[in-house]
């Protein structure tokens, strides 16, 4: 496989929706669609997930570009791959960065795919044909309103319900909920909004077997997420502290949590959340897949990822139209009974749908030899 041409677009979508988390509210999505081509024309693709301000993480769309641009594309370009996996050892001298990175690495796992006429799914390793998958609701202007969107989540049938917490919107308002629903499957993210001098609190929510509490203390920490472990009953799981398989091996020796959200882009790429869902299989940990606001594209990333059988909790890949007014692929992302079906095409597995990515580009580059 050569890489004879790559084509950064930034895009911007609107949500249906505003999403509100612990630091920020989102009414649109800035993002890079990352386009691979081969000597015969095929393509690959693959998004960015970095957000227009250092929110997340460090990382923004104009770094992204930056680093896409001057650093990761000339690595790659008119280069022999025998393998997408190689890509990351070609990258590992530069540090961090991982979005980027990820961007263009799962290009070239679609386009590897595609060439091979294989699911990407496949491609991976993936053995499931049907993913489980739950929602995501951010801060709601009031408890009633927070009811009603996880009322019509569950009458679509996802699996487990996430909600985003903050100080002044933590215990009382997941203690309503469990009024309401004492089964559903619930868990809650706190976007690192709290620290270790909390513990009071976030004990408080272990009377509402929550399937999880997810990154509650500081987006770089391992060492105060062990004390907490340890003080509490509800499982951690870490999202912002992993981004690496290095990164997840140190916090399960610790004892740090008891899951791990695997984000491809916040780990830089296929390879490497394949080797995290590796290793936590191997420690008997379980993975399930997180959300980033994506397009259709990363979407089905996230699918095929979620193929891997240590992916035994619901993701967040919920449906397009739960986010967007209009996807880029078709056919969109849909959710029947919280549950998708992984596409047996070859690649992502969707079609990107040109017109419409073309309608929300606000500029492109081309890169060649």
């Amino acid at each position: 496989m050569k890489i004879k041409e790559v084509r950064l677009r930034h895009l911007n979508m609107d949500l249906t929706a505003p999403f509100t988390t612990s630091f920020g509210t989102f009414v649109d999505k800035e993002f890079i669609l990352v386009e691979v081509k081969n000597e015969e024309g095929l393509s690959g693709w693959a998004e960015s997930v970095a957000f227009g301000a250092p929110w997340y993480n460090e990382e923004t769309i104009k770094t992204n570009w930056i680093m896409l641009e001057d650093f990761l594309i000339p690595l790659v370009l008119d280069k022999e791959l025998e393998h997408p996996s190689e890509v990351s050892e070609m990258f590992s001298h530069i540090r961090k960065n991982n979005m980027a990175k990820s961007a263009i690495e799962g290009a070239i796992w679609d386009l590897y795919a595609k060439e091979k006429n294989i699911p990407l799914s496949t491609a991976l390793g993936g053995e499931l044909d049907q993913i489980d998958v739950g929602i995501s609701i951010g801060i709601q202007e009031t408890v009633a309103d927070l009811l009603k969107k996880i009322e019509n989540g569950l009458k679509d049938g996802y699996k487990r319900i996430k909600i985003k917490i903050q100080p002044g919107w933590d215990v009382d308002v997941i203690r309503e909920v469990r009024k309401q629903y004492p089964d559903v499957p619930i868990m809650a993210d706190a976007n690192s909004a709290y620290r270790l001098k909390d513990i009071e609190l976030l004990k408080q929510l272990d009377q509402f077997d929550l399937m999880m509490i997810e990154q509650p203390l500081s987006s770089d920490d391992i060492v105060d997420h062990a004390t907490l472990q340890a003080q509490i009953k509800t499982p951690i799981c870490l999202d912002e502290s992993i981004h690496s398989v290095e990164d997840a091996r140190k916090a399960l020796e610790l004892g740090s949590c008891k899951i791990i959200n695997i984000k491809i882009g916040r780990v830089g790429g296929l390879t490497e959340a394949k080797k995290i869902h590796d290793l936590c299989k191997e420690r008997n940990v379980p993975v399930w897949c997180g959300g980033m606001l994506e397009s259709g594209i990363g979407r089905a990333h996230n699918i095929a990822l979620t193929t891997l059988d240590n992916f035994t909790m619901p993701g967040d890949t919920a449906a397009s139209a739960n986010y967007w007014h209009k996807d880029i692929i078709q056919p969109e992302v849909t959710v029947e009974d919280g549950v998708i079906i992984v596409p047996t095409t070859a690649g992502i597995g969707f079609i990107v749908d040109y017109a419409t990515v073309d309608e929300f580009t606000s500029y492109s580059k081309r890169y060649t030899k």
